[in-house]
């Protein structure tokens, strides 16, 4: 089996996104607010709410923290009860959580709120329902950077919450050289050389491959991490036997590219080590969710 580099699944711990919570949360809350909610107004300034949140779907529960966050900015004394937890599978019908607290500040924060639910909910459901389809085979699913622009952080975390793994989180933390850098550096060899000069400690570097030739190639001058890119069900079939011969159980094999919740049992059975899918966090909907005052 092989090993992952030392710098994947970083997103890991929502209490490592404090930071990045506050400040998703006050964006979402300045934009929507503006300068003030007209119609929160017509309510009494002192009157206190109740609701719940129902999920009217099956689903996989992200983004709690998010949540909460968007209430207790406005209200730090607005009180919040779960009844499931990030990464928990829910049922229609089911209560998620229950709230109190001023009523002007529930009213205000409700949209936002459950934007957040719902749409980190909708990235851990669809992660899970590709981690449970290769369920029993060695492959894992992995995200991409195919996010929604301020919100990678997030929605990676939500991917770990649906049982995938995070690729790299940004051009910062990991070398991926894809085919127009391959061009651009004047061919894998090259490419791959400039890469081990600049790379620092604990970064992986990983190459793409389109075709069996450049397979071999990169496996010649040692490449340990390769992505497939588009490589039908033989040719994952044959890179791994091929790669398995000329290079051990070392050297990871990643399948990429037109991958669906049809084919991507198929595409595990390969043996292949990961499959990255950018659906998981790019092509959502969101999970269907009603907050309910009482």
């Amino acid at each position: 089996m092989a090993s992952w580099p030392v710098n994947l699944n970083k997103v890991e711990k929502v209490q490592d996104l404090h930071d990045e919570i506050r400040d998703n949360v006050k964006r979402a809350l300045q934009e929507d607010i503006g300068s003030g909610d007209l119609t929160a107004s017509l309510i009494p300034g002192g009157k206190t709410l109740s609701a719940a949140v129902i999920s009217r779907e099956e689903a996989v529960l992200c983004g709690t923290q998010w949540f909460e966050a968007c209430f207790l900015t406005l209200a730090p004394g607005t009180i919040i009860a779960w009844l499931a937890e990030d990464g928990e599978r829910v049922q229609a019908g089911q209560k998620l959580c229950e709230i109190k607290g001023p009523a002007r500040a529930l009213l205000t924060a409700e949209r936002s709120a459950l934007n957040f639910l719902q749409l980190l909910s909708a990235v851990a459901t669809q992660t899970r329902h590709f981690a449970d389809a290769v369920a029993g085979t060695k492959a894992a699913i992995v995200d991409t950077r195919k996010t929604l622009p301020g919100l990678r952080l997030a929605q990676k975390y939500a991917v770990t919450c649906g049982g995938g793994i995070n690729h790299r989180v940004g051009l910062f933390d990991g070398i991926l050289i894809k085919e127009n850098h391959i061009i651009a550096a004047g061919g894998i060899q090259p490419a791959l050389n400039q890469a081990r000069k600049i790379a620092p400690p604990g970064v992986f570097i990983q190459i793409e491959v389109e075709s069996q030739q450049e397979l071999v190639e990169a496996l010649l001058i040692g490449a340990q991490m390769l992505l497939l890119d588009n490589f039908n069900l033989d040719q994952l079939r044959n890179a791994v036997t091929l790669t398995r011969r000329q290079a051990g159980e070392e050297v990871i094999l990643e399948a990429s590219g037109n991958i669906t919740l049809e084919n991507v049992r198929q595409v595990a059975e390969t043996g292949v080590d990961r499959i990255s899918i950018g659906s998981l966090t790019k092509n959502i909907q969101a999970v269907d969710l009603s907050m309910r005052f009482e």
